[in-house]
């Protein structure tokens, strides 16, 4: 199948949202899709929505006409099914921006995974099952810049177009290996994230690489963080516009006093020194000036030590998944994560009602259930 452009209504009245809720909720299927503008500024927000149906295709553009409410009904409607490809990101910024909640969502990127498929981003997807090339300078563009480009409207018709015939081959796919009710209950789990609020926490708790940091370095990257994140409120830009990461790694480590020693840091060019010189040496030197009492330390959670019986009992269940990941043909990870496997070492469940205290999701208690309590019990 080759794609076959169609020329989207472009909604930017409320009255065009009405009607465009009326015609999509006679629609079984709804293929859905959205674009921010979080790589070009501070506080991202939505700036598409995409949908599309056979033979039609709408872009919805909420910074034209933010009041979305009568989608909303459209999206928690349970008779419709929401088709999205990798819906994590999008079901939060729905739930954020608008209030939107998401009901019998179908997610393709968890059905490619639960049928084994090495590359399962959209791009990937749809070059393989339909020859179609997604032009790749779009993923980062700035999606809240108007005029949107006749290119910047293809990308985001094409991300929608496609994706109903995509779910028919993967659902088709999926009911054929029994693994529909997997991706089902996978999706209802998905419909339910929501964006993590920030609170009062320190900034270095969400920089990768922090645990391993000592407490004095932690001081001078916490202010670090915030020098940026302050500049970067001003300036309307994310972050790492501001200073990448590698560059507050270097400098929490290095804690530069001069503007002679800014000159050897990676990323600090003349005009970011210029810029931001003198706010970096005045955060490293806020940061070397508290006490040592009250340097910052990165929470760490007591590893739980495993006792000989237990060890033995996640060895066979690792044992047993790497088995029957290899006989399905499906990441290890997606049949049960580590997590789950030693919640079961430990708790050595003895019953179905012990295995749901656990948390085991219901395809994997139906289909795994009896497997599982025999192995503990055979170890036991």
């Amino acid at each position: 199948m080759s794609f076959q452009f169609v020329s989207p209504d472009i909604i930017t009245t409320p009255e065009g949202v009405r009607r465009l809720a009326e015609r999509l909720g006679r629609e079984p299927l709804v293929a859905c899709d959205l674009e921010a503008d979080s790589m070009h500024h501070y506080q991202e927000k939505v700036c598409l929505l995409q949908f599309a149906v056979p033979g039609y295709a709408a872009i919805v553009d909420p910074l034209a006409v933010p009041d979305l409410s009568p989608l909303a009904s459209l999206f928690a409607d349970p008779s419709r099914r929401k088709v999205f490809h990798g819906a994590d990101y999008d079901i939060r910024s729905l739930h954020r921006d608008f209030g939107i909640e998401v009901n019998t969502l179908f997610d393709t990127m968890i059905a490619c995974q639960f049928l084994g498929e090495r590359e399962f981003g959209l791009a990937a997807a749809l070059r393989k099952r339909f020859g179609v090339e997604l032009d790749k300078q779009y993923q980062r563009a700035d999606w809240s810049r108007r005029p949107l480009g006749a290119g910047m409207i293809e990308y985001a018709v094409k991300d929608t177009t496609l994706l109903i015939d995509l779910y028919r081959q993967l659902e088709g796919e999926l009911r054929e290996k029994g693994r529909l009710a997997w991706v089902e209950e996978e999706c209802v789990l998905l419909s339910r994230v929501r964006m993590a609020q920030r609170g009062d926490e320190p900034l270095f708790l969400r920089f990768k690489g922090a645990a391993r940091l000592d407490r004095r370095t932690l001081a001078v990257l916490e202010e670090i963080l915030r020098f940026r994140d302050r500049r970067a409120r001003q300036a309307d830009l994310p972050p790492f516009k501001i200073l990448g990461t590698e560059t507050v790694r270097e400098l929490a480590e290095k804690r530069p006093r001069s503007a002679g020693e800014l000159a050897g840091i990676t990323g600090i060019t003349e005009k970011v020194a210029a810029r931001y010189g003198e706010g970096i040496l005045r955060a490293v030197e806020k940061g070397m000036a508290i006490p040592e009492r009250n340097l910052p330390a990165y929470p760490r959670e007591e590893r739980r030590r495993m006792s000989g019986p237990e060890e033995q009992r996640l060895k066979a269940l690792k044992g047993w998944r790497e088995k029957e990941a290899a006989r399905l043909g499906i990441d290890m990870g997606y049949l049960a994560n580590n997590a789950l496997l030693e919640q079961l070492a430990i708790a050595a469940p003895r019953s179905d009602a012990e295995l749901d205290a656990i948390g085991l999701r219901q395809w994997q208690k139906r289909e795994f259930g009896p497997t599982i309590l025999a192995l503990l019990t055979a170890i036991r």
